[in-house]
Formats: C-alpha cells, structure tokens, sequence
C-alpha cells in the first residue's frame, strides 16, 4: 500500500506513522516550575540527538507542563523507563491538573538531582540531567499553528546505578528499558534479545 499524509487515507483503522517509526526510546522528564511544581511525563518524541555536547531532545503535542516549567526554569531530567517501572511510567501520563505531581500520583520515589533543581526518579537505573537551551515550534509546510514543540537541552550530568556497569560497561540490556510502538504497543530490551556488529573499518 501507499498514501499520502496529507489525506491519511490509509483506510486502516489507525495511522501506521508511530507504528513504523519504532521503537522510540521514551524521555520520562521531570520538570520543575518557578514556583516549586514537580511534573514527570513520558514522550515516546525523544531521543539524544547530540554527543559532543552531549545533547537530548523531546516533542510534545501542545505546551504541556513540561515544556512550560522546563522554560521557566531552565532544566530537566530524564529518567530512563523500564520493564519494571512500566505500571508507573504509564499512570505519569494522566491528564493530571497543572502542578499536580505526577510522581506522588503514580507511587514514585524522589531522588535529589545533582546539578539541576528537578529530581529524578529514585528507583530509575538512569537519569541525564540537562539544561534547557531552546524549545522550537515545529510549524507544518504552509505555515500555521505548530501542534508540537520540541525541547532541545544539554545534558550536564549522569546518574548510573553502579548495579548495571559490569567490566567497565554499561549493561543497558540488563535495566530492561521500554521502547514505545504505535497503538498501546511497547517493546523491551533484554539480554536474550542484544545483538553485536562491528562497522566497517574499526
């Protein structure tokens, strides 16, 4: 089959888009606002988009919380979603009230941060710490409102837990993160399922 976005008449009962772009490793972000307002959301638009700098970058759909206290403030963590915080990550997506914390609404533990003010997920095996440097509107070919808005930030600090670096590596297939599909659909990295290739020329 084929069909063009514009129209979407793919005459299946949901748009394919997310289910081919995948998986997406998902940004769960904790933000802060000015006045003390912790939120964490899961955005399955997320990915690192920069090593030197270490950058990361997530997408979402309307100014949500995250995107408004991540400006204020100027900071964000991402936590990195497993297998065994999936319960969890998903009841962060409730359409809570502004200034709601989603942290204490899913069962989650706080953790302090090292170098920015949000805080991590306690029992999350890894969170990068960032700085917020833009957020870019992504306005559609013609021109018009932009349904979403990507948040670009540098990554300044990393927590590991010293549980899952074995001889010098980390074992990212060993914390068993969550990818998301399209639908309500999700994958999971684990050890069985890691694969290694050498590229050409090293």
């Amino acid at each position: 089959m084929f069909y063009e976005t514009a129209a979407n008449t793919h005459g299946l009962p949901h748009d394919p888009f997310k289910a081919l772009v995948s998986p997406r490793p998902i940004g769960w972000i904790t933000t802060i606002s000015a006045k003390g307002e912790v939120n964490l959301s899961p955005y399955s638009f997320f990915n690192a988009v920069s090593e030197k700098p270490h950058m990361v970058a997530f997408s979402s759909s309307g100014r949500k919380d995250a995107v408004t206290f991540a400006e204020e403030t100027k900071e964000f963590v991402c936590n990195l979603a497993t297998f065994d915080l999936r319960e969890e990550m998903n009841a962060t997506s409730a359409p809570l009230p502004r200034g709601e914390n989603e942290m204490i609404h899913a069962g989650l533990a706080a953790a302090p941060s090292r170098l920015v003010k949000p805080p991590r997920v306690a029992n999350a095996p890894a969170a990068l710490e960032c700085k917020w440097l833009q957020t870019v509107p992504l306005v559609p070919m013609g021109g018009g409102e932009p349904g979403y808005y990507l948040v670009i930030g540098q990554v300044v600090g990393i927590y590991i837990d010293d549980r899952f670096i074995i001889d010098g590596l980390v074992d990212t297939a060993a914390m068993r993160p969550i990818a998301r599909s399209g639908y309500r659909d999700y994958f999971v990295a684990t050890p069985e399922t890691k694969f290694s290739l050498k590229r050409p020329g090293t």
